[in-house]
């Protein structure tokens, strides 16, 4: 089954009333976890974006907390399904500032583990493209945002 494009699903939805529009996206939370996250946080968390940043960061420093340090190999599966999830909530969210903001908690939660992610040329690197993706998304702030996300990416030592 091939799916439809969204301008097609658009024009079926406008056919639709409330209450088939309300079923419609219950049967969709029902169906996937993504779905019912991405429905919790526009229905629920999209008012309040800063308490949403807020629980994500305590959310990663938790699992920060939670890696295997034994070996190199552990640390960086660990890292990288930290990352995938920080990805996630970043696309649920769409906006830039909290991006950065995300991947900065990231960035500082990551520099300061121990053994130093900086031994290992896997973590070295995803940590740097975590930063070149920040510099990128800074880039495109308001002047103001950028000033005050420069000085916090002086704070990696950047």
């Amino acid at each position: 089954m091939k799916a439809a494009s969204i301008r097609e699903l658009k024009e079926a939805m406008k056919s639709l009333t409330a209450g088939e529009l309300m079923e419609l996206c219950l049967r969709l939370a029902k169906f996937k976890k993504e779905n019912k996250e991405l429905l919790t946080y526009l229905l629920l968390e999209l008012p309040d974006e800063a308490q949403y940043v807020e629980s994500v960061k305590a959310e990663l420093s938790a699992q920060f907390g939670q890696i295997n340090t034994r070996s190199y190999y552990y640390m960086k599966k660990s890292v990288r399904k930290i990352l995938r999830a920080t990805q996630k909530y970043i696309r649920y969210s769409g906006k830039k500032e909290t991006e950065v903001e995300l991947l900065l908690h990231f960035c500082f939660l990551l520099k300061a583990l121990s053994p130093s992610v900086f031994r290992n040329t896997a973590l070295r690197s995803l940590y740097e493209r975590q930063l070149g993706r920040v510099r990128k998304v800074v880039s495109t702030l308001h002047e103001d945002l950028q000033y005050d996300y420069e000085l916090e990416m002086g704070r990696l030592g950047l």
